[in-house]
């Protein structure tokens, strides 16, 4: 019997390739060749497992499939995704918990340098042809070592981060729902916060957590007016978190010193977006920070295992598995 993977997203046939390497007999493999729901809808019609990166998936996307069993995020978050609807039809989701924290966890920290240095600032004005020096730089820059760092969000990435940062002797504020053990605030060098005091007291903001009704909107002119003159805001997390507009007025009036941002309300950003007007104290990047060829392999064959466990009957690893 011959089983159909279909991944929503776009992605190049030379990618799709590469994926179908690891197939196991009797799965092939379809991709995204559009954008939009319409093209959704059209080719998880007949899919037996479909794979969700960064595209959101709707009640609607998934009421068109006639035969899914399995939905499977390749990644974590699953905030862009209509669970209940797929809890309505029957249909598993699952995810692939921790796979990403090293890339993001890593990226995260560049995004840090990049803005605390003026690296990206740096890298774009010199493209220009211009050679501006220290004398160009639009914002004081700083070190990142020594300084506090408070995390919003302290599951498997934001840990991860803790970790990188102990080697720039950092100061390790964290804020989750469930406070962690003492023990394990002492190994990860980190100290409990509430985000108010995160806030307040933090040289760099990292955003780390899930888009839930809890956080939407954490992020708006009145927390970002809390944030020291000198704070840098990175978000990892979710563009939800940030309300953008208030960002952009916090830059250009320079209430904080600056900001990257991977992740955004709409993506992709769109074309006119106020956030790629010039603002030297601004970078972004297009939701990168999970992807790295390193975990290609490891994260795709779990998927697929999970697949397979359906395919025989067997249940999804509880790990993974979503609903």
């Amino acid at each position: 019997m011959t089983e159909t993977i279909v991944m929503l997203d776009m992605t190049t046939e030379a990618r799709a390739n590469e994926i179908r390497a690891f197939l196991p007999p009797g799965m092939i493999f379809k991709h995204g060749t559009a954008r939009g729901e319409a093209h959704m809808k059209e080719i998880i019609a007949d899919a037996d497992y479909a794979i969700a990166g960064q595209v959101a998936v709707s009640g609607d996307v998934l009421r068109a499939a006639r035969k899914l069993k399995l939905l499977h995020k390749w990644g974590v978050g699953v905030d862009n995704i209509d669970v209940a609807t797929a809890r309505e039809l029957g249909v598993k989701v699952a995810r692939t918990t921790g796979s990403n924290a090293v890339p993001v966890a890593e990226f995260a920290l560049g995004l840090m340098l990049a803005s605390l240095r003026g690296i990206a600032h740096g890298n774009a004005v010199l493209k220009t042809g211009e050679w501006r020096g220290p004398a160009g730089l639009p914002t004081p820059t700083y070190l990142l070592s020594g300084k506090t760092v408070g995390v919003i969000g302290f599951g498997a990435i934001g840990q991860r981060l803790a970790r990188i940062l102990r080697g720039f002797g950092c100061a390790v504020l964290y804020n989750k729902r469930s406070r962690l053990k003492p023990e394990e605030e002492k190994e990860l060098n980190a100290s409990f916060a509430s985000v108010a005091d995160i806030l307040r007291t933090s040289d760099v903001v990292s955003l780390n957590c899930p888009l839930t009704e809890e956080t939407a909107n954490l992020i708006d002119k009145a927390a970002l007016q809390t944030m020291k003159k000198s704070a840098v805001l990175v978000n990892v997390a979710r563009g939800g978190i940030v309300v953008e507009d208030d960002l952009i007025w916090a830059l250009k009036n320079r209430v904080i010193t600056a900001a990257a941002m991977d992740v955004f309300e709409t993506e992709p950003l769109p074309s006119d977006s106020p956030l790629l007007q010039p603002l030297d104290n601004l970078v972004v990047t297009p939701h990168l920070a999970a992807i790295a060829a390193d975990i290609f392999e490891p994260t795709l064959r779990r998927m697929i295992g999970n697949m397979l466990h359906v395919s025989r009957g067997e249940p999804v690893p509880e790990k993974d598995l979503v609903v």
